[in-house]
Formats: structure tokens, C-alpha cells, sequence
């Protein structure tokens, strides 16, 4: 008899547990690939102020990526609640093709739904021994870059931007432009898909003698592991990416959705 009462107490106990858990909700943030310390910082402050300020149990999970991609995969079905890319035109894509998110979503948070800037930099081996400086060096014989495929990345794609403004700056036509990326690229032995593949091709691999990729990477890997290694280098010339965020409104999260957002 005590073991069945035993029996039936735990019993008890593990539905309790399992309707607690169903009462909790899990959100999906759906990222680009650099941003895995960032979130995981944020995650755990915000689960821990939501619990306090609502006696709510959150918990989020998240998905990283090519910038394109994951943006691709959610108008595909990834199940995602909020949705922080790199580029405006990621969360264009959810509206357009997958009427995940309103037309005008970048004006339903402050500052164009863009809640911090970046910009794009140099990491060089340390001592800097091919002694590039800026983006001219990047087209120099014997000068091998490391860049994320911009078709699919949006980290490769402000690479391209950033070279594009600084040769525009230089007084030269579209045309020269395009020659000046081309010798850029032709000195890059490697696209990898997203940026954080493109900086373990570098840092890990050892491939390359430069690796363009947004300031926040460099200063993770400047600072991290193996920062005795590296060396950051900033170009005359970049550009401000603005990275845009915004609630897909899916799965009845909004409310969990719009407070992990402010």
C-alpha cells in the first residue's frame, strides 16, 4: 500500500510538472551566425527579468545562420517567434513571401527596428606581416581574403558594400568598381556561407592573411582564444550596418515576443 501511495504521488507529481511546462512558453530567435554570444547574454538576462516583472516562466531558444538563409527558412516553416537578422531585406523577404510579418514592420519598434549598429573591419595575423592597411591591400598579389559568400551572407554582402563606398569615395566610376571587386574576390580562396564559418575558415583552418567580417567578430576573436594570434585592422573607409529585428507573429507569442524585443 505505501508503494502504490509512493507510486501515485510521483505520478501526480510528474503531471503537475508536465502542465507547468506546458504552461511555460519557449521562444525561437532566428539569427544570423555571429551573434551566439550576444544572444546568449541577452537570453538569460531577459528569461530572468520577465520572471521577475510577470512570475511567467520564458525560456528561448535559438537558430544561427547565414543571414539569407535562416531568413529563407523561416518563410520555409521554421517555427520562428522573433527573427533578428543583419539586413533589412531578410525581414522584406518574410513579409513578401511569406506574409509572416506586416509591410511596414520596421516601424513597429523604435529606431527603424534596428537596435544597434556595426561596422566592418580587418583581422590580420598578429604583426600584420602583408601589412594590409585598406581595402587596396586586399587586391594585392599574394594577398589572400577571407569573405563571406555575399549571395548568401549578409556579412559578405556589407563586405562588398564597404569596398564598393570606398573606391565610389575615391572619385571612381561603377565600372572601375566592379573591376575592384573582382580583384578582391579573385584573391579570396574560400566563400564560406555565413560570417562565423568564414571566421573559423580563417582563425581555425588558418586560411587567408586578412578576414573582412563585422567589428563585434573581430572583437570576440581579438579578445578570445588564441587573441595573441590576431590583430584588428580598421579601414579608412567602412560603412554602418544597422541590424533589424521583428516579431513574426505565428504562434500567439506576441506579447513574450514584444518584450523580448524591448
Amino acid at each position: 500500500m505505501a508503494v502504490q501511495k509512493k507510486l501515485i504521488l510521483a505520478l501526480a507529481l510528474a503531471l503537475g510538472m508536465a502542465n507547468l511546462a506546458h504552461a511555460d512558453t519557449t521562444l525561437l530567435n532566428v539569427s544570423y551566425d555571429v551573434t551566439r554570444k550576444l544572444y546568449k547574454d541577452i537570453d538569460a538576462a531577459f528569461v530572468a527579468d520577465y520572471k521577475t516583472k510577470t512570475g511567467e516562466t520564458v525560456s528561448v531558444r535559438q537558430s544561427h545562420g547565414a543571414s539569407s538563409a535562416q531568413a529563407l527558412s523561416v518563410t520555409q516553416g521554421l517555427q520562428a517567434d522573433v527573427v533578428t537578422m543583419n539586413q533589412p531585406n531578410d525581414i522584406d523577404l518574410l513579409a513578401e513571401r511569406g506574409q509572416l510579418v506586416p509591410a511596414n514592420w520596421c516601424t513597429r519598434l523604435p529606431d527603424a527596428s534596428a537596435p544597434y549598429t556595426i561596422t566592418m573591419v580587418f583581422l590580420v595575423r598578429k604583426g600584420n606581416p602583408k601589412q594590409i592597411k585598406d581595402w587596396n591591400d586586399l587586391t594585392r598579389a599574394g594577398v589572400q581574403v577571407v569573405i563571406a559568400n555575399p549571395k548568401t551572407s549578409g556579412n559578405g554582402r556589407y563586405a562588398y558594400l564597404a569596398a564598393w563606398g570606398y573606391k565610389k569615395q575615391q572619385g571612381a566610376t561603377d565600372s572601375q568598381v566592379q573591376d575592384f571587386e573582382k580583384a578582391i574576390f579573385k584573391n579570396v580562396p574560400v566563400l564560406d556561407a555565413g560570417g562565423r564559418s568564414a571566421t573559423t575558415t580563417f582563425t581555425q583552418r588558418d586560411i587567408g592573411d586578412v578576414l573582412v567580417t563585422f567589428e563585434n567578430e573581430v572583437g570576440l576573436m581579438s579578445a578570445g582564444p588564441g587573441a595573441g594570434n590576431f590583430e584588428a585592422v580598421y579601414p579608412s573607409v567602412s560603412l554602418l550596418a544597422e541590424p533589424p529585428v521583428s516579431i513574426v507573429d505565428k504562434r500567439g507569442t506576441r506579447k513574450q515576443a514584444q518584450a523580448y524585443l524591448d
